[in-house]
């Protein structure tokens, strides 16, 4: 069933949301060449907890997992796209790291995700990340009040093909709000002006994500981590957002980086 949120109940979401974005912002620099994933995720974990916020990665145990999820972020290296299992690694020079986040505050929920290089960036890698960052946006805008699900399958599809970028069908966006995942599906490729329609009130977790030269999927022997089945590259970005009847509201935005006069130790593609 989908629940169609009030204006009240969005902006519950909406603090979850800018949670989530800020705490996204910090990670991403907190990782960098010689720090080990189990930082990041230990230093993730301290600050959900100060917050009062609650995970909705722990204890998570869908049908594809091993077992329940016992950790608060998805960091998923190079070839790994989709729910990497943090674990004994340390960063090294050029690394694509993708990190994704849920979770909720006072019982709304809140999803987002992020791809960036610690170190020295390949141009390919960026190329990669800043396809799914285009198509996120295009997706957002594309979610406007009375279109349809398609619209915004469509404009991920679209990005991804005008980039050189085949899509893969099994996993995408989904509905989101007193929990992690609610219907609908959405597909990251589509068809426009099909599918159910989008009313205001809709919430949607949008996650173009891409590999860098197939379109297939292998999972490693942890029973989560997704990569890419040619060991290719990949990359994912990924927002919480409202239909309203003015249109799309993205409640997990990433607050802009300060400048930083100092060499950098990771280099980020467009800003999602």
């Amino acid at each position: 069933m989908i629940e169609l949120k009030s204006a009240e109940e969005i902006g519950r979401m909406a603090v979850a949301g800018q949670f989530v974005g800020e705490l996204l912002a910090e990670l991403s620099g907190v990782a960098a060449v010689g720090v080990n994933l189990m930082d990041i995720e230990h230093h993730a974990r301290r600050r959900i907890k100060e917050r009062g916020a609650e995970s909705c990665y722990w204890d998570y145990a869908p049908s594809f997992g091993r077992g329940p999820f016992r950790n608060v972020l998805c960091l998923s290296v190079n070839d790994a796209v989709l729910h990497g299992l943090p674990h004994d690694y340390v960063l090294r020079d050029g690394d694509l790291l993708s990190i994704d986040m849920a979770l909720g505050i006072d019982g709304w929920v809140a999803d987002s995700a992020l791809s960036f290089v610690v170190g020295t960036p390949d141009p390919a890698d960026l190329k990669l990340i800043e396809a799914t960052e285009v198509a996120l946006e295009a997706a957002i805008t594309a979610a406007q009040p009375g279109g349809r699900l398609g619209d915004i399958s469509a404009a991920i599809g679209q990005v991804a093909h005008s980039y050189g970028y085949r899509v893969n069908h099994e996993f995408g966006g989904h509905g989101i709000g007193r929990t992690m995942h609610e219907a609908p599906h959405i597909s990251n490729d589509g068809r426009a002006r099909r599918g159910m329609r989008l009313d205001p009130g809709l919430t949607v977790a949008i996650e173009p994500w891409l590999c860098q030269h197939t379109d297939k999927i292998k999972y490693d022997e942890d029973g989560w981590t997704i990569r890419s089945a040619d060991g290719s590259r990949t990359a994912h970005s990924e927002h919480t957002v409202a239909i309203t009847p003015t249109g799309p509201q993205v409640l997990t935005r990433r607050p802009t980086p300060a400048a930083d006069t100092d060499e950098p130790t990771r280099k980020p593609a467009a800003a999602a």
